[in-house]
């Protein structure tokens, strides 16, 4: 029998979770293609009272922002959600499964993934007399404004490039084509209490490794670098 050597296993590997990737992200372009966003948006009304009427979260970061992460991401965790596989009281009431069916957690999480949330308002117009007030306001409800985090940014940034971007992309933007969530524009104290969560084993990090500790590995100080150069990176 002919044994592949580590290479030849590596590009298996690689071509194989490409494979993989590829086929998920067809399935998810076929559940996108069925979602009623009209739906989502009304069901959208009822995730209003915590996450926000565009999904930008509430009282600074308590609720977190759930506007633009990815569609397999806001689907599997209503999924953990319901299943009550990722503890959270407030949730409780909304997940259970007579009222979040799949077609339901489909719609919800295609709406979401379509709103986008300004980090800045625009300039004001030169031509003040064509200056619309209300249209103001109403993009005024559709800026997130994340607070800048102590640290330091730079060493942050080396830090994400080097062992979180391979995942959450540049910029900390997230994986629209993975279950991978968008952190910069996220609040940092909700991203503090998830980390929390992953290091106490309440949250895993990834399900292929439930005993993966990678967040262990950094410090505090390492941390908050990275918390610093995510609370200004541009989603």
């Amino acid at each position: 029998m002919k044994i592949c050597n580590s290479k030849n296993m590596m590009l298996f590997l690689v071509m194989f979770g490409l494979s993989l990737t590829a086929t998920s992200w067809a399935s998810t372009e076929g559940e996108l293609e069925d979602a009623d966003l009209d739906n989502g948006e009304e069901i959208n009304e009822m995730c209003a009272g915590c996450h926000g009427e565009y999904g930008e979260g509430g009282k600074n970061g308590e609720y977190p922002r759930i506007a633009g992460q990815p569609y397999g991401f806001i689907k599997r965790q209503m999924h953990l959600f319901r299943d009550r596989k990722r503890p959270n009281i407030p949730m409780l009431e909304y997940v259970d499964e007579r009222q979040f069916p799949d077609e339901e957690i489909r719609d919800i999480a295609a709406y979401l993934a379509t709103v986008k949330l300004a980090t800045r308002l625009p300039p004001l117009p030169e031509d003040m007399e064509n200056f619309d007030p209300l249209e103001r306001l109403l993009l005024a409800k559709k800026v997130i404004n994340i607070a800048r985090f102590e640290g330091n940014v730079k060493k942050g940034e080396k830090l994400y490039k080097r062992e979180c971007k391979i995942c959450h992309g540049d910029n900390g933007v997230g994986h629209h084509d993975k279950e991978v969530p968008m952190l910069a524009g996220q609040y940092t104290n909700y991203l503090q209490r998830q980390v929390k969560k992953y290091l106490d084993g309440v949250r895993i990090h990834d399900p292929e490794a439930p005993e993966d500790r990678l967040l262990a590995e950094f410090t505090t100080e390492e941390l908050n670098d990275i918390f610093a150069y995510l609370s200004i990176a541009d989603d």
